[in-house]
């Protein structure tokens, strides 16, 4: 007869170690597919700067450096080369128009005039000579054609006469034709003479008009000559402050070297350099403002010069509205220059972080605030208080903007009180 096999049972202790394996196994199994693996760093929440990202006007500008001018300047440079006499003005000085500065003497200058004065002195006596003479043989060719006129008329009458006697046979032929060849022969040579004063009156007229032309060339090289002679005076062209003279007396000064300049001090103008990466974002009409003595002034970009020299380019800007009583030559101002127009925008706070991260990504704050959590975001256009948020990054979102310089590599970080 078969006997029933009781079943045998894990004793407790066995049961219960095997419940704590199953325990611990679960327990891994959960920690490596469901846990938090990101690495995370435990910062003092007093050593971070914590902004809110907000909504509103956002206006794209950049800081320059500018200097004021005068908003006209005249230079004064040496039209002829020469050597310093005499100094009318000083430095700093107000002047007027026309008002002697200083005077320069060219002895080489002088003496060119002197020969060309001489020159113009002897073509026009050449010419006063040359006329007389023209006139002295004119009328000497006038009383010749008078005489051959005279003698022509006369052989005329006498030919006619003796054709008479000849067709009445009370001459010989030989006394006829020897009155016809007289006569012809008057006839030929007063044409032959009045044929020479024509041409000979032509040729006088041409060359007298050769000769005026010559003295008129003279007296006009003479008069650039002397028109030389008083650049030698250098004179102020407008009104204004002689602000810088470079010259002191018997000093010599070449063609065309800068002597000094001229400033009108009615209106000024801001002189600003811009790094060459906003030269295609800079044209003329743009606004810009800058602080003084507690108020804000506004200019407007006039000039803006393409030139780039060591890695900048120069733009003028001149007052819109009210200038400073007090501004001076020289002064230097801090302007911020619009480069676009007031738009609605997604705005983050400057801060250190972006020369971290580029911009690229930043700790964004969780809902309680215990912790920032590493999030990609991009931004846009900046000024020198925010920058514009493009992806990543709501209205009403907080963002650790100091710098990350201590943070590592790290996914979050636990703000610590």
């Amino acid at each position: 007869m078969d006997r029933q096999i009781e079943k045998k049972k894990w004793p407790p202790r066995k049961t219960a170690a095997a419940a704590i394996a199953a325990l611990v196994l679960g327990a891994a199994f959960y920690s490596i597919i469901f846990a938090d693996h990101s690495s995370r760093l435990n910062v003092e929440r007093d050593r971070v700067t914590i902004s809110t990202v907000t909504r509103g006007p956002f206006q794209e500008y950049i800081p320059v450096t500018g200097t004021v001018m005068p908003i006209k300047t005249h230079y004064l440079d040496a039209i002829e080369g020469g050597k310093v006499d005499t100094i009318y003005k000083e430095a700093g000085s107000m002047v007027q128009a026309g008002d002697r500065i200083l005077r320069l003497t060219n002895t080489a200058l002088l003496i060119q005039i002197s020969n060309q004065d001489a020159m113009v002195v002897e073509q026009r006596n050449l010419l006063t000579n040359t006329r007389f003479s023209f006139d002295q043989s004119r009328n000497n060719a006038r009383q010749v054609l008078i005489d051959r006129e005279y003698n022509q008329r006369r052989l005329k009458r006498i030919f006619e006469r003796q054709q008479q006697l000849y067709e009445e046979n009370l001459i010989s032929e030989d006394d006829f034709q020897q009155a016809q060849d007289d006569y012809e022969f008057a006839v030929r040579r007063f044409k032959l003479d009045r044929e020479a004063f024509r041409n000979d009156s032509m040729f006088q007229v041409v060359q007298l008009r050769q000769l005026e032309n010559s003295i008129q060339r003279l007296e006009q090289n003479l008069g650039i000559a002397q028109k030389r002679l008083e650049d030698l005076v250098i004179r102020a062209p407008i009104d204004g402050q002689l602000t810088s003279l470079n010259a002191e007396v018997g000093e010599s000064k070449s063609q065309g070297e800068r002597l000094g300049q001229i400033d009108v001090l009615d209106a000024f103008k801001v002189e600003a350099q811009i790094d060459e990466h906003y030269i295609s974002r800079v044209g003329i009409g743009q606004r810009g403002t800058f602080p003084l003595a507690g108020r804000d002034y506004a200019l407007v970009t006039r000039k803006v010069y393409p030139e780039v020299t060591n890695g900048s380019f120069l733009v003028d800007m001149e007052f819109t509205g009210e200038v400073p009583a007090d501004i001076r030559r020289g002064q230097t101002v801090r302007v911020r220059l619009e480069l676009g127009d007031l738009s609605e925008a997604v705005m983050l706070t400057r801060g250190g972080f972006y020369q971290r991260t580029g911009g690229n990504w930043a700790y964004v704050m969780t809902d309680d605030g215990g912790e920032a959590v590493k999030r990609t975001i991009r931004l846009g256009r900046q000024n020198t208080e925010v920058f514009e948020v493009l992806e990543g990054l709501q209205p009403g979102e907080r963002v650790i903007t100091s710098s990350y310089d201590n943070f590592g590599d790290h996914d979050k970080l636990i703000l610590n009180n």
